[in-house]
């Protein structure tokens, strides 16, 4: 079979497009035919080393498929039963191991590619605004990066949860997604300090939370924003990593609270992983949260998917498609 890995690690330039052998699913493991995998700033992490792995590495940890193999042990899943799934190392390939741990069963009336689109960006939005920071009517977030994949569910799950949604983007192309998805204030950070404009809105240190992936270019002014006993929520790092800081600073801002979640930590026990699922799955096909997939690559042409992303060129989720 056919599959993206890197030998070392680097740029986008490091990827290769490689015919290795296809596996044979073990216990508690499912052999997939993949139909997409969901390409995720954390790939670009393993990518660069950044995350250190282990030499050669297929890339990628989530897609959807549909199983052609089942190894002892895999429990209740079939033969020609479709699945997607967040953490199965070596998804950036025509056939993936999936272990049963991280697999879920995928409704009729989500379509595989949607499926794949969701799994790791979804529940991503689902544990922050149900779990991180619970959000409740009438509570203001900001949400950071606003047309990427997870900030455009955010903002919509956060709008069904009933706050009231500060959104910032770079573009204006990117400012009439948030807005289409629900945002109330969307504010176009190239043009205005993201700060200045939530203050001019609703005041000094009004904010409930800030729901912040993009890091270094954004951690310190959002701090700023935060009422009293209000909540940091640092869950991704695009622009770079937020260097150490004085925990007094928390004091002296209201005694704020800081955390670094990720996706992983809210998944690891089997409930917690088929409840995220399962809303989020009935929450599409109820048409109540829209996907929108921004970008379709081949898959041997990951590395331009890559180059596409870090560039933010890219607004939704961005596949890689056999």
């Amino acid at each position: 079979m056919q599959a993206v890995q890197i030998a070392e690690h680097g740029g986008p330039e490091v990827i290769e497009w490689v015919n290795i052998a296809q596996p044979t699913p073990g216990s508690g493991e499912l052999l997939v035919k993949l139909e997409a995998a969901g390409v995720n700033y954390i790939d670009t992490y393993h990518r660069t080393g950044l995350y250190p792995v282990g030499l050669p590495f297929t890339i990628g940890l989530e897609g959807a498929g549909t199983i052609e193999g089942v190894g002892p042990d895999a429990g209740d899943f079939e033969v020609g039963q479709r699945v997607a799934w967040a953490g199965a190392p070596g998804s950036y390939a025509e056939y993936v191991i999936v272990p049963v741990a991280v697999a879920v069963p995928v409704p009729d009336a989500v379509p595989s590619d949607v499926a794949a689109a969701v799994m790791l960006q979804g529940m991503t939005a689902h544990y922050l605004a149900k779990d991180t920071y619970p959000l409740d009517p009438g509570e203001k977030c900001l949400v950071h990066a606003g047309a990427g994949g997870v900030g455009l569910l955010l903002i919509q799950i956060a709008k069904l949860l009933g706050a009231e949604v500060f959104a910032t983007v770079s573009t204006e192309e990117k400012a009439a997604l948030a807005a289409n998805a629900g945002a109330d204030h969307v504010i176009n950070y190239m043009e205005d300090d993201f700060g200045d404009v939530v203050e001019s809105i609703v005041g000094p240190k009004a904010l409930d939370v800030v729901y912040d992936g993009v890091g270094a270019a954004t951690f310190d002014r959002g701090l700023e924003l935060l009422r009293p006993r209000g909540l940091m929520a640092l869950f991704g790092q695009s622009s770079g990593v937020v260097e150490p800081m004085d925990l007094g600073k928390l004091a002296r801002y209201g005694s704020l609270y800081v955390t670094r979640p990720s996706l992983f930590a809210y998944i690891a026990d089997r409930v917690d992983l088929e409840r995220r699922a399962a809303e989020v799955f009935d929450w599409i096909a109820a048409g109540q949260l829209d996907v929108r997939i921004g970008a379709r690559f081949p898959m041997s042409d990951a590395a331009d998917a890559h180059r596409a992303l870090e560039g933010r060129l890219t607004t939704g989720k961005v596949l890689l498609e056999p």
